[in-house]
């Protein structure tokens, strides 16, 4: 493919051999390792996202008992509240 190359410099040596293994790779699919990275990144964003979310509605429940309890200990020294 780059024969004409060959007999040159050495740095168009260096090239032909450099373009070859491009072309190489390219054929084999090796190049789809990218794309499985970019995948494995969108499927961590939704974990991630959904972990946030679970942690939003866990830290909302924990804040809106800690103030009921807040609340029926304060009223346990006055009257009778019903906690």
């Amino acid at each position: 493919m780059f024969r004409f190359l060959t007999d040159s410099h050495p740095s168009t040596q260096f090239l032909a051999a450099f373009l070859r293994g491009r072309v190489q790779r390219a054929r084999s699919g090796e190049l789809d390792r990218g794309a499985s990275a970019i995948e494995w990144v969108i499927i961590a964003a939704v974990v991630v996202g959904i972990v946030a979310g679970v942690a939003a509605v866990i830290m909302n429940a924990l804040g809106s008992r800690a103030e009921s309890v807040s609340d029926c200990i304060e009223g346990v020294r006055g009257a009778n509240s019903g906690c």
